[in-house]
């Protein structure tokens, strides 16, 4: 029958207290025999008053010795680990030194185990496990020199739990994904540009449920997010679209935009014949008031800097003419405001031509204008440099009209070989050498002229 541990004493002699049911340090077998154990779990005299200790203890100059030889930090008791957790659970004991002599317990921990916080400390004083020379102890008390601070086993942090990956829903149909994987003309890690067919919006708005938005879902291909929109084309306009494939190239783009380090160059076919066949448009545009931004107008005073270069490619008598435009600026509808303001709208343009805009005969009503090519620096170096193909209304357009269709790709300014060829040099001599002849024929009159008195 199994007996009672020994009664509280006193005090517990430092370094001899060992797991429960094990024998004191102090103590020898012989001290007590088994004859004086009481049976049957009954309490002895002495275990109720509990003024005596159920062992001899140690001499106090012994005890003395060995709080004196006692090391700052004791050896921490083994208590069985769980390895399935991978956690020691080691109890440590450490000693408090003279500089810790009167400040908080909870002080002590953030100078010497730092990365306990408050809470644990708190928890472990709750559920007992914090102990100062024994005794319970709260994060509050004060601690004095020579006292040992007994702290639990150091607790591992629960492994964050893996958040499953999102798996995108792709709510398209096969035929929406293949007829937006049918637009893409170029295609890398950090950028894809599709060929936008005239007729679907760039973006949803009032009554707009097909757009291009929607279809991004269908060009993930091998990436896991899906591609982002960086500028737009209007609904009836057809071409070159640039999407970024990352948030990074979409900022690297959105950059190259503001800055106008990117070239959009456009094919428009417009109502009669401009006088100069390269000409720069620089008219400030405005929301027209009453359309509810729906369309926009000229306005001097209101109006936000606008600027669009023309070159005129080819030309059908005075009927028409199909012409180059670059945009130096990115306002909303501004290619379309800015040839509408000198009078040779885009043909098809009923928004901002009215019913002087369309062609009779073979040619369609649909609106002519493309974006031909984008070129813009790659994030990862180099160029994005593509040419979209036009729609079979356009290229039937063009062939009605009989134009060269090899003539549109004109080259941009940078992209022109300015180095002086042997003909331009003769050229420049010719000139030069007439402006001397004619400046010392000047000379020569003013010097037989008739003299001043």
């Amino acid at each position: 029958m199994k007996g009672r541990p020994p009664g509280k004493s006193g005090g517990r002699p430092l370094g001899g207290a060992g797991p429960r049911g094990s024998k004191p340090s102090g103590g020898r077998s012989s001290d007590r025999k088994p004859a004086d154990r009481p049976r049957g779990g009954a309490k002895t005299g002495d275990a109720r008053k509990g003024d005596k200790p159920a062992f001899k203890p140690r001499s106090p100059a012994a005890t003395k010795a060995a709080v004196k030889s006692a090391p700052v930090k004791s050896a921490p008791v083994k208590v069985a680990a769980n390895p399935a957790k991978g956690v020691s659970l080691d109890v440590r004991q450490f000693r408090v030194k003279a500089d810790d002599d009167g400040i908080r317990l909870d002080r002590w921990f953030q100078r010497h185990l730092p990365d306990v916080g408050f809470n644990l400390v708190s928890r472990w004083s709750r559920t007992g496990q914090l102990r100062v020379d024994g005794a319970r102890a709260a994060p509050g008390d004060r601690i004095a020199e020579g006292q040992m601070i007994r702290v639990p086993p150091a607790e591992q942090k629960p492994d964050a739990a893996e958040k499953p990956k999102r798996v995108r829903v792709i709510d398209l149909t096969p035929d929406e994904i293949a007829y937006v994987q049918e637009m893409v003309i170029h295609r890398d890690a950090q950028a894809i540009v599709i060929n936008k067919p005239p007729g679907l919006a760039t973006q949803g708005g009032t009554k707009t449920d097909e757009h291009v938005d929607k279809l991004l879902d269908g060009l993930l291909f091998d990436a896991e997010s899906r591609p982002k929109l960086v500028h737009r084309l209007d609904k009836d306009t057809s071409g070159a679209l640039l999407l970024a494939r990352s948030s990074r190239s979409a900022a690297h783009f959105a950059k190259a935009f503001s800055s106008r380090t990117a070239r959009k160059v456009y094919w428009a076919l417009v109502m009669g014949v401009p006088s100069i066949d390269d000409g720069m448009i620089e008219l400030p545009i405005a929301k027209q008031p009453g359309t509810g931004g729906e369309k926009m107008h000229v306005d001097e005073e209101e109006g936000l800097p606008a600027r669009t270069r023309y070159r005129v490619i080819e030309r059908a008598g005075n009927r028409a003419a199909w012409v180059e435009l670059q945009p130096y600026t990115g306002r909303t509808h501004q290619l379309r405001v800015h040839l509408a303001a000198i009078g040779h709208p885009i043909v098809g343009d009923g928004k901002y031509g009215g019913k002087e805009s369309f062609l009779s005969g073979t040619i369609s009503r649909k609106m002519h204008l493309h974006a031909r090519r984008i070129r813009i620096d790659h994030p990862d170096g180099g160029r994005v440099d593509v040419t979209a193909e036009l729609p079979t209304h356009f290229a039937n357009s063009i062939n009605d009209l009989g134009f060269d269709i090899m003539l549109g790709d004109l080259p941009l300014d940078d992209e022109i070989d300015r180095t002086p060829t042997r003909e331009d040099e003769k050229k420049f001599a010719r000139q030069h050498a007439k402006q001397v002849r004619k400046d010392r024929k000047g000379e020569r009159r003013s010097r037989g002229g008739p003299k001043k008195g």
